[in-house]
């Protein structure tokens, strides 16, 4: 057995016990025996699916301190921040464990039989197995216990965990957690479990038992998991979060009324996890002439600074920063910690390396000359979760001339505030088109994140005894 080692974010040292790579042959046999266990799942009430989602908040909430001991050592994001991250990603189990039991959460729709026609039920059934490729910036909240493992679960399905190998220990006490609590309230064996290593990713997505995947990574990795989805002999849908710069749009009358806001609203929000946020605004369109990039470094340069989560993460860090110097002027370089460029709008519309993701604290600054600009520049945005207008009431002709563009390049628009710090609500939509994700349609937080791993069913003139229950009830 290959034992995989956590490594010490703050000095690099390796970290013991090891964990131990889990090989193809046992993905295999843990995939078919989530699939046995897919039926009984799909089968247990939706008030005792609810109380699962319950018991697995419990036990992370029970072994909090434990798991924030081992979780800050694999990455130095701190017990404050991994404190509230946990609150998070324990609220968002019970949330959506409320859910659940919402008279509305399989969406029944009826259609009464007539003379020219039958009767029809429709109503929403788990999609099967689900894998789930855990992130490395969100350790708990978008990992092993986090919101796609919740979302499978709450719709029923059995769950298959590819840990990140930023945090193998901490992940491995967390699938530890969420196994005890599962199998302690009745689960069926195979309901939830995690695999690591790399060949166990590649498994994995290829296992013919899993009906569905989702990640949380960089570009390259999850484009390579979509097409193994696509290439197999039965493809499965592949959800996957991978690169948005979250372009900021900035008018002359914004900065005008609130420009000391502007700065340290954007230096804390660039800075906020150091900078490694798939949320975190990477690109800024503002108006030349008024000193707002040279005030926007300042800020950025008095920034704490701050390790980020892994070597690998690092040096992709060094590598996009050292591009985008040669290609924008560089107004702030810290080694390893903050950076900001700027371009003119004619450099950003030229096509040069500018609207690519910098993961970490770097942004681009795109100076405008006049507001009548603002419409192309955000065409040649990539797509994105997130963009932000700082505007005021009499910008109103200008926003409205940028939302119909904004609207197909985003899956959120923030009005005069920051894009991190997503909510985890019923209203929540955390997508956007390519590359932020490999599905516009769908969220990867909040609740209608289940949506993912639930297929339509329609039950045709079928008897009223053979109708599940809940089509039956008014």
């Amino acid at each position: 057995m290959t034992e995989l080692y956590g490594v010490d974010a703050r000095t690099g040292e390796r970290l013991d016990p090891p964990v131990t790579e889990t090989t193809p042959d046992q993905v295999a046999a843990l995939c078919a025996t989530a699939d046995r266990a897919a039926p009984a799942l799909a089968a247990l009430p939706r008030t005792t699916r609810a109380a699962l989602l319950r018991a697995v908040a419990d036990g992370l909430d029970a072994d909090s301190e434990e798991l924030i001991r081992l979780t800050d050592a694999e990455t130095a994001l701190g017990s404050d921040a991994l404190r509230a991250e946990l609150a998070r990603t324990t609220g968002q189990l019970r949330l959506l464990a409320d859910e659940v039991i919402r008279p509305d959460f399989l969406a029944v729709r009826r259609e009464e039989a007539t003379d020219k026609a039958p009767a029809f039920h429709r109503t929403l059934v788990p999609i099967g197995p689900v894998a789930v490729y855990a992130a490395s910036n969100f350790p708990f909240a978008l990992s092993v216990a986090g919101s796609d493992t919740a979302a499978a679960l709450a719709a029923g399905c059995p769950v298959v965990v590819k840990a990140h190998p930023g945090h193998p220990r901490a992940s491995q006490r967390t699938a530890d957690v969420v196994e005890a609590a599962l199998r302690e309230h009745g689960a069926p064996e195979g309901s939830f479990t995690v695999v690591h290593g790399m060949e166990a990713g590649r498994a994995l997505i290829a296992d013919p038992h899993v009906k569905a995947a989702s990640f949380t990574g960089s570009q390259a990795g999850g484009r390579a998991l979509f097409d193994a989805a696509s290439a197999r002999e039965e493809p499965i849908p592949f959800y996957g979060e991978l690169g948005s710069v979250n372009p900021v749009f900035i008018t002359r009358a914004a900065l005008a009324a609130r420009r000391d806001t502007i700065v340290s609203g954007y230096a804390t929000a660039a800075t906020r996890y150091a900078g490694q946020l798939c949320t975190n605004p990477g690109l800024l369109f503002v108006p030349a002439g008024h000193g707002l990039a040279e005030a926007l470094a300042e800020a950025l340069a008095g920034a704490p600074a701050a390790p980020m989560l892994n070597q690998r993460i690092l040096d992709a860090y060094r590598e996009r920063t050292g591009r985008l110097a040669g290609t924008a002027e560089v107004l702030l370089a810290t080694p390893d910690g903050p950076h900001l460029f700027r371009a003119t709008a004619k450099q950003f519309l030229d096509g040069l390396d500018l609207a690519e993701e910098c993961f970490g604290p770097a942004s681009v600054v795109v100076e405008y000359d006049t507001e009548d600009e603002l419409p192309a520049l955000a065409a040649h945005v990539p797509g994105s979760l997130t963009a932000t207008l700082h505007a005021e009431p009499d910008d109103a002709a200008l926003v409205a001339g940028l939302l119909p563009t904004l609207s197909r390049k985003a899956g959120r628009l923030v009005w005069n505030g920051w894009p991190t710090g997503v909510t985890v609500n019923r209203t929540m939509h955390h997508g956007g088109p390519w590359p932020a994700t490999t599905g516009a349609q769908h969220t990867s937080i909040g609740t209608e994140s289940v949506r993912r791993f639930q297929v339509p069913l329609v039950l045709q003139d079928f008897p009223a005894e053979l109708l599940p229950a809940h089509l039956l009830a008014d």
